[in-house]
């Protein structure tokens, strides 16, 4: 049935991508489909729908946004609640306080959350960087978790290309420091200034993008080419570095207990043989670190799908598959 219902998706997304998207202007910000919460000083977009508990709470990847989701955010708002937003100098929301570490973004998340009168236990669902955002997440703030299903998610100790050939151990070469504490207040140190030279808007979308509606198109074109983007895209992985280097030096299996968690693996990473390491090694070392993540929960499983990184674009139907199977086990506790 999944197989049948992707497809069906790729053929609704291959006829949506037939309609042009035109570039907008920089200073022509689109209306927003979510609210604009006030953590003081700054604002979140959220954007939730449906009705039921528990609500589910996404995080995407980088350079990703809450409306890229939007195929998967239409089917899981069918049968409970669920919550897409974007992460602090994406699209609607405002620059954030700095550093952009794993809990300053948790704790806006959390603080929006509550703001707007969602209350948990909450599924989780993170996406590629938004995967450990998650796991720390639900670290942190455990009593509001139900359950978490991670999407090809990123994984410290994973090799990942950083450019001319070259690959990099996530966390292997971190520098250890201490991370700061999460607030929600801004200094002036905080605010961004947008560069002087500001490069040219973006007149095009990834072609992955292509399967979502014309409207979220838009946004994406109109978002990719903010400013304030890369800034917080820059900090975010500079800080995502020093996590990866603690959890390395220290196990964490089962460090979630029971808490229900699905790991969705893609079937073959599709490594290239140009790289400064074999592309078995690199397929290897991505295997074992999505093992290594469904450890994490004494009550897990982890499914492969035939499918690339953007899930939530390619696979609409699975993913949204795999969040309502861990919502029906908070609805009604039993072992995932």
């Amino acid at each position: 049935m999944n197989r049948i219902n992707c497809r069906a998706s790729l053929i609704a997304c291959l006829a949506v991508g037939l309609f042009p998207v035109t570039a907008t202007a920089k200073n022509d910000v689109p209306q927003p489909p979510g609210k604009l919460v006030d953590l003081g000083g700054h604002r979140l977009h959220v954007h939730c729908s449906g009705t039921g508990r528990p609500t589910v709470v996404v995080e995407t990847g980088l350079g990703d946004f809450s409306f890229d989701w939007a195929l998967v955010q239409s089917e899981v708002a069918r049968y409970t609640r669920i919550c897409t937003y974007d992460r602090a100098g994406y699209a609607w929301s405002d620059p954030g306080p700095k550093p952009r570490t794993f809990a300053q973004i948790n704790l806006e998340l959390h603080d929006a959350l509550r703001q707007l009168g969602e209350k948990g236990p909450f599924v989780l669902v993170g996406h590629s960087y938004g995967g450990p955002v998650m796991i720390n997440f639900a670290t942190i703030y455990r009593q509001d978790v139900g359950g978490l299903v991670l999407v090809d998610s990123a994984s410290e100790g994973m090799r990942v290309g950083v450019g001319d050939k070259q690959t990099i151990r996530l966390g292997e070469g971190a520098q250890m420091r201490d991370i700061p504490a999460p607030r929600e207040e801004m200094t002036v140190a905080d605010k961004f200034t947008p560069p002087a030279n500001d490069p040219p808007a973006p007149t095009s979308i990834n072609s992955i993008y292509k399967c979502l509606p014309s409207e979220d198109q838009k946004f994406h074109l109109w978002a990719q080419g903010l400013p304030a983007l890369e800034d917080a895209e820059n900090s975010q992985r500079e800080w995502s570095e020093v996590y990866y280097g603690q959890w390395l030096a220290k196990p964490r299996d089962g460090s979630l207990g029971d808490l229900p968690l699905l790991v969705l693996t893609r079937s073959d990473g599709g490594y290239s043989q140009d790289l400064d390491v074999p592309a078995a090694q690199m397929e290897q070392e991505r295997k074992d670190a999505q093992a290594k993540l469904a450890k994490l929960s004494k009550n897990s499983t982890q499914v492969t799908l035939r499918t690339g990184h953007n899930m939530d674009l390619e696979a609409p139907a699975a993913v949204s598959y795999a969040i309502h199977r861990v919502v029906n086990v908070v609805r009604r506790p039993q072992p995932l």
